[in-house]
């Protein structure tokens, strides 16, 4: 959202071509405060062959009621009819706290290419309620990764967060143990992940934070957040990432210990 219009395109056109044959789809953020610029996205999107679009809320106009948010999406969507087409719902950052339920029932009729959701809330009752009374090839992908195994219980589909850049081959594994039955081990995992996710907010965590945790984990020079966000002190990454191989034991890209 930081990003403007041209470097959020040349984000899509890279991952789209980079991605053929690696990754099974590219589903590109197309969500802008701006009507206009959310449609221009879309079509660039479709140009550039992505697989689907994600939209989620303006923030600073805030949508009045659901039907107003549900005519700001049937109109990104009619951008780029071809493409699959999901809802963000991120009501701690949008403001936007109408429940996805509502914003799902009936959808289909004023957006064909509906395809699903992605859920970022705490609310689980309203995320049952949408896996409950949406068509069963609708992935359903929730977003609060310290609590993905109860929404597994639920019903999802997937999963989408920010941690798993670097907690990827461990969340995995928590998505197997569960699809195998055994519960107690994908529990086990989930109680890790709680542990380093609650170590880091305890230190301040946020988006800057998740950015500098990222660089020191992987190895790879990602850059500051852009202003307002403020990078944060390397040594409050590094005492998450020491967190983590305690608690995760080796990340898959080994890079921690090669940090000065």
């Amino acid at each position: 959202m930081s990003l403007s219009v041209e470097e959020r395109k040349r984000l899509a056109e890279e991952w789209c071509q980079r991605g053929k044959g690696k990754l099974d789809q590219v589903i590109v953020h197309v969500g802008c405060l701006s009507l206009k610029e959310s449609q221009e996205l879309a079509r660039h999107a479709a140009d550039v062959g992505a697989d689907g679009i994600a939209v989620i809320s303006p923030c600073f106009f805030k949508p009045a009621d659901k039907d107003a948010l549900r005519k700001f999406l049937q109109h990104v969507a009619k951008a780029a009819p071809c493409l699959p087409f999901y809802y963000y719902h991120l009501p701690a950052l949008t403001g936007v706290s109408f429940k996805a339920m509502d914003i799902l029932q009936g959808i289909e009729d004023i957006i064909p290419s509906f395809q699903g959701l992605k859920f970022s809330g705490s609310d689980l009752m309203d995320f049952g309620q949408c896996v409950h009374h949406s068509p069963p090839h609708w992935p359903m992908l929730y977003g609060m990764d310290e609590q993905l195994l109860a929404a597994l219980v639920m019903g999802a589909h997937g999963a989408v967060g920010s941690t798993y850049n670097y907690m990827g081959c461990v969340v995995n594994r928590l998505l197997e143990a569960y699809e195998k039955g055994d519960y107690v081990l994908a529990r086990s995992i989930q109680f890790q992940t709680q542990e380093v996710i609650s170590y880091a907010v305890k230190q301040g965590f946020d988006t800057a934070v998740n950015k500098q945790l990222m660089c020191v984990v992987s190895g790879l020079p990602l850059g500051p957040p852009r202003l307002p966000l403020q990078e944060c002190p390397r040594e409050r990454a590094l005492a998450i990432a020491r967190r983590l191989q305690e608690v995760l034991g080796r990340t898959e890209e080994g890079a921690l210990e090669t940090q000065p």
